[in-house]
């Protein structure tokens, strides 16, 4: 019985022994087997060059494809957040019947739109509602001396950069004071300080609109997208950052509610009281809801189609599902680069077992098993694939930055996008190295020689 442990001891040793000379023995043999897969597609160095090339271009056309469709969702996205994802956004909008009528009409006044009634009978009758930023939109030149920009006058209130997310970025925008007295100041939108004052600083200085002047307290910051802030594409307005920002009560005082358009042989009169309304909603859960309150109430009091609701919180999950259906997309298309590269290492796999009729079976006629001429083959494609794919991958990271810096337009290579890729090339090269790899192994080892 005193001998027991001490067997036991012996036989655990024994054991751990046996189980690390498999695992090297394992180890060595698959060593041997990759390096007999590099030592033979050296040989064709231009065949297998060739070969990986169709891999590369799959895995990297995967990722650059992936990088743009980010970067194209991600600047939609960030124009729909700058809009706030608690805002409901109202705007005025020319009614198509009373388009028609213009057309065939010298002269005539249309008088469509939003109105502080609206304003009023929301606050009044609509809960949730945090705050509402009335505007009115107007179209002039600006004027620096002999420089000029066709831009955008919006008329708003003080607190309008809370509620967009659109914030100063040099100096201040004006106080209610300002407002109330109706003084001559303006914020800048960022593409109108540049063009305006290229080489100086505009704050301090004074800008023409019209016939009036007023002076610069400030520059708004850059947005991500230059597009206005509509419907997203659908009557867009020139531009964030083409703007010049007034007191809502200086507008109003300056240009009052009608507004003159002359074309050839005509002259149209508009009167809107407001182009925009912003309503802020306290919970954001309860946007949709607040949004159906605020179409009936609107529809009640307007006979005419004359103003668009704006639901950026729809919009958003709108353009994440978008976003989701379009990389989907544009994956599958990137894929079918990298099938058409896994046929062609199947091609190639097949003509490399033709050739090496003779060398198969001197291996087989010397003892080697199946599963070691499937090994062979199975190593020489993962080999390719996982080349070509690593090729990929690097080609694929780099190629989103040159379009970004020769296009200007942005790029996100996400964190799952290489490792994808790279699995995705490395089961293309098994699977498309089974069937050669069978073929080789199935081989008859005398038929071989005999043909060989």
């Amino acid at each position: 019985m005193a001998d027991c442990p001490n067997s036991d001891a012996k036989t655990a040793g024994a054991l751990a022994g046996f189980t690390t000379a498999l695992r090297s023995n394992i180890l060595t043999g698959l060593l041997r087997v990759v390096q007999l897969g590099i030592r033979s597609l050296w040989l064709h160095r231009l065949r297998s060059l060739l070969t990986v090339l169709g891999i590369v271009f799959g895995v990297c056309s995967v990722i650059a494809m992936l990088a743009i469709g980010e970067g194209a969702s991600f600047v939609a996205q960030e124009q729909i957040k700058s809009l706030g994802s608690q805002n409901i956004i109202l705007r005025s909008v020319k009614p198509p019947q009373e388009q028609t009528i213009t057309q065939q009409s010298g002269q005539f006044l249309l008088n469509y739109g939003l109105t502080y009634a609206d304003i009023r009978a929301i606050q009044a009758t609509i809960p949730g509602v945090l705050v509402v930023v009335p505007g009115r939109i107007l179209q002039d030149f600006v004027w620096n001396i002999s420089r000029r920009v066709d831009s955008e006058i919006l008329g708003t209130v003080p607190w309008y950069p809370q509620m967009r997310n659109h914030q100063v970025a040099q100096g201040r925008f004006f106080t209610d004071l300002e407002m109330e007295t109706k003084s001559s100041v303006c914020v800048l939108g960022a593409e109108t300080a540049e063009k305006l004052f290229p080489l100086d600083v505009p704050l301090g200085r004074t800008v023409r609109v019209g016939a009036r002047y007023y002076h610069v307290i400030g520059v708004m910051e850059r947005q991500a997208m230059q597009t206005g802030e509509g419907d997203i594409g659908q009557n867009a307005a020139p531009g964030l950052g083409s703007r010049i920002y007034l007191p809502l009560e200086t507008v109003k005082t300056h240009y009052g509610d009608v507004i003159f358009k002359r074309r050839t042989g005509s002259r149209e009169m508009e009167k809107v009281v407001l182009h925009e309304i912003t309503v802020k909603v306290e919970d954001r859960d309860a946007v949709v809801d607040v949004s159906v309150a605020i179409k009936d109430l609107l529809n009640r009091k307007h006979k005419k189609a004359d103003y668009r609701m704006i639901v950026p919180l729809e919009l958003l999950k709108r353009a994440a599902e978008t976003q989701r259906i379009f990389s989907i997309v544009l994956g599958s298309i990137a894929a079918i680069s990298l099938l058409v590269g896994g046929i062609g290492i199947m091609n190639i796999m097949l003509a490399s077992v033709t050739e090496r009729t003779r060398e198969i079976a001197i291996r087989r006629a010397l003892g080697a098993k199946r599963r070691d001429v499937i090994f062979q083959f199975l190593a020489e494609t993962v080999i390719l694939s996982g080349a070509g794919g690593i090729l990929g991958v690097i080609l694929g990271v780099g190629i989103p930055h040159l379009v970004t810096l020769f296009s200007g337009m942005p790029t996100i290579v996400t964190l799952w996008a290489p490792p994808l890729a790279f699995t995705f090339s490395a089961i293309v090269g098994v699977v498309f190295g089974i069937y050669p790899a069978l073929r080789a192994a199935r081989m008859d080892p005398v038929e071989a020689l005999r043909h060989g």
